[in-house]
């Protein structure tokens, strides 16, 4: 069809060939008409005499005339496409038709490039654009049932303008924030859920669903990282889940106790004591309140003792030998210091003698008790003996 028209139009700007074809072809008709006509009257009268038409050429035969119009047409059409179809390089210049023919060709195939990139795009932007269609439908939607109630003669009050959209509400509506919404309008700021139907949260004057609003602006648990919904425990300047609050070496919840901290992190009491608590040099446990500091360690109070009697030093005075300490009276019993009298350490000048020492004062006779003070005795069984005695008891 789109061929028939250009031929149309082809015909249409040049009447003048059609005319001039239609003319020759009946003149060559009209010329094969008479030396048939001559043909016949000469055979009539025979040999006799000699017609001047005899000598005429042989006519040419002419094509059939057409028996329609649409006949015609095809023939023409038939003419056309056959110089169309003839070899582009024996010509430079294309007949009007085939001209005609490849532009429109071009220019379909190029409509048919951009209907393709529309299309893709189009399918590009249908998911962005399917939220706001649902909106616009809704619009439409009201507004056309406000305008029929209106010729039926029910007049449709508008209870205000929504929110979101400015525009009037007539049907239902929330009132929330201050504002009025319509139903579909009142959504998550942040997932643009509807809120319609169930509970939200308000920050700066803008609705949240309670998902996203935990997820933007409540605070994170330091230990999970995540949101904390409900119940909420503050310590160490952070926030926790109270069930992620927990000893860093054990893993147990804290009591009543409490906890301690380290580095930055918490422990109970028994882990903290046991990992940075000092330990006590008389019984090796973690020393956690008071304390004493003696002898080149820490010391629970009630375990700073003499290391040999186990007595507490009363007057405060205790003697160290090898790093433990002792009373005066054990300190000079291991160093050989006592008294072989009274048994009392000896503090300043001694007499040693029978392989122990002795307060000068206290180094005597055995039998009659006076100090052996020059230092001459006789020894009897491991006792001091002056000579008078020793002569009268042994002699």
């Amino acid at each position: 069809m789109d061929e028939l028209d250009l031929l149309l139009e082809e015909l249409a700007l040049n009447p003048g060939g059609l005319q001039s074809v239609s003319e020759n072809r009946s003149k060559d008709t009209a010329a094969a008409e008479v030396p048939a006509a001559v043909n016949s009257a000469s055979t009539k009268k025979g040999k006799v005499c000699s017609n001047v038409y005899s000598d005429l050429p042989v006519p040419v035969a002419a094509s059939p005339t057409p028996d329609s119009p649409t006949k015609e047409l095809d023939a023409i059409l038939q003419d056309m496409l056959g110089l169309g179809q003839k070899d582009p390089e024996s010509s430079t210049t294309p007949p009007p038709l085939t001209q005609k023919l490849s532009l429109r060709k071009k220019t379909e195939s190029g409509q048919q490039e951009k209907k393709k990139e529309r299309s893709s795009r189009a399918a590009s932007d249908a998911n962005a654009s399917t939220s706001s269609r649902k909106t616009e439908t809704i619009d439409e939607l009201l507004g056309g049932l406000s305008s029929d109630l209106e010729k039926i003669g029910v007049r449709t009050v508008a209870k205000g303008h929504c929110a979101s959209c400015n525009k009037n509400i007539v049907g239902k509506m929330i009132t929330a924030l201050g504002e009025v919404w319509h139903p579909e309008h009142f959504v998550c700021v942040a997932c643009n859920t509807e809120l319609s139907t169930t509970s939200f949260f308000e920050r700066e004057g803008r609705p949240y669903c309670d998902k996203d609003y935990h997820q933007l602006f409540s605070p994170r648990c330091a230990y999970c990282k995540g949101p904390i919904v409900q119940n909420i425990l503050t310590a160490l300047d952070q926030t926790w889940h109270p069930d992620h609050f927990f000893c860093t070496h054990c893993g147990g919840l804290f009591g009543p106790d409490g906890f301690l901290e380290k580095d930055g992190k918490p422990y109970c009491c028994k882990d903290f004591y046991n990992l940075f608590a000092p330990k006590c040099s008389g019984c090796g446990e973690s020393v956690r309140e008071n304390y004493l500091t003696a002898a080149n360690g820490t010391w629970h109070p009630e375990c700073f003792v003499c290391a040999d009697c186990l007595k507490p030093f009363t007057d405060g005075c205790f003697m160290e030998l090898s790093g433990r300490p002792l009373c005066s009276q054990h300190f000079h019993s291991r160093q050989g210091t006592l008294c072989g009298s009274c048994g009392e350490p000896i503090t300043g000048r001694c007499i040693s003698a029978l392989e122990r020492k002795f307060h000068p004062e206290h180094f005597v006779c055995a039998f009659c008790l006076r100090q052996l003070s020059q230092g001459i005795f006789k020894e009897q069984q491991g006792k001091p003996y002056c000579l008078t005695c020793f002569d009268k008891l042994f002699v």
